[in-house]
């Protein structure tokens, strides 16, 4: 709250020094932005840099991308810190709202995990289907596999894989379990140098340009969902929270305009997110 009302202050400051040089009221108005707590993946994919200028075109609102893993991500608008929460984590999106730091959650769009790993395969699950088989496999030959271990989203289901695996692999940590840390682009760059299996969401590995050696070895199936979530964040909790902004921002990305900017965003000729508003 306090760094959000020094920024705040430093804004208007800005807007008192551009009429004293001159400038009209729109250059001045800097205050015309919303900040946006939202997850590595929508960054990485350069899904966020393809779909913000249409929407500050239509509105003239700004919006600053605050991109970390969607733990962090929840923890900061859990704080206040943010306009918005765009992220993926369904049950921890719900926790967030029903605790009273969120409006309310809309589905947005989904894409889906997949295991990617070294060509060698030495787990031997490449073409398989199922993420669990491929999990045990992973830790039954003791394959090194990269976690990003920072509470993302990815990060989450990951640990719902292991879970249902019956497989603690943290026993394993600093051996064949590797933890990062980092965001996925550092966790796949960490794979690709280790020759190591890791979990990640489709949109980043394709945008993904040090690949290395790494293939997709696992995709498809229910286990490997993502979906993706936005929340207002509550403005009666947190008053300083630009809630008009904030609100319009939602609303373009579910309506149809902003659900078919979605569905056009591409790389390499691959539609990444696919949208599902209801």
């Amino acid at each position: 709250m306090i760094r959000r009302t020094l920024l705040r202050s430093l804004f208007a400051a800005a807007v008192f020094a551009g009429a004293a040089w001159g400038l009209t009221p729109a250059q001045a108005d800097s205050d015309n932005f919303i900040v946006v707590q939202s997850t590595t993946s929508t960054q990485n994919s350069g899904l966020l840099d393809y779909l913000l200028p249409m929407f500050t075109e239509k509105t003239g609102i700004e919006v600053r991308v605050v991109a970390v893993g969607t733990g962090q991500a929840i923890t900061n608008a859990s704080n206040g810190d943010g306009d918005v929460l765009l992220v993926h984590a369904k049950a921890a999106e719900e926790a967030f709202v029903a605790a009273g730091n969120g409006v309310a959650r809309f589905d947005l769009m989904y894409n889906d995990f997949v295991i990617v790993g070294p060509a060698s395969d030495p787990a031997a699950i490449a073409g398989t289907s199922d993420p669990v088989a491929a999990f045990q496999a992973i830790a039954s030959s003791e394959s090194t596999f990269a976690s990003r271990g920072d509470d993302s989203g990815t990060n989450k289901a990951e640990l719902n894989l292991w879970k249902a695996t019956g497989i603690d692999p943290s026993s394993a940590s600093g051996d064949w379990y590797r933890e990062t840390g980092s965001g996925m682009g550092a966790t796949l760059n960490a794979a690709a140098g280790m020759e190591a299996y890791t979990l990640t969401d489709r949109a980043t590995w394709v945008a993904f340009e040090n690949k290395g050696d790494l293939e997709i070895v696992t995709q498809g199936g229910e286990a490997l969902f993502n979906q993706y979530g936005v929340i207002l964040v509550n403005p009666e909790k947190f008053p300083s929270v630009k809630a008009d902004q904030g609100q319009q921002f939602i609303d373009w990305l579910l309506s149809g305009e902003g659900q078919s900017a979605i569905a056009a965003y591409q790389v390499d000729g691959q539609q990444l997110f696919f949208p599902n508003a209801k």
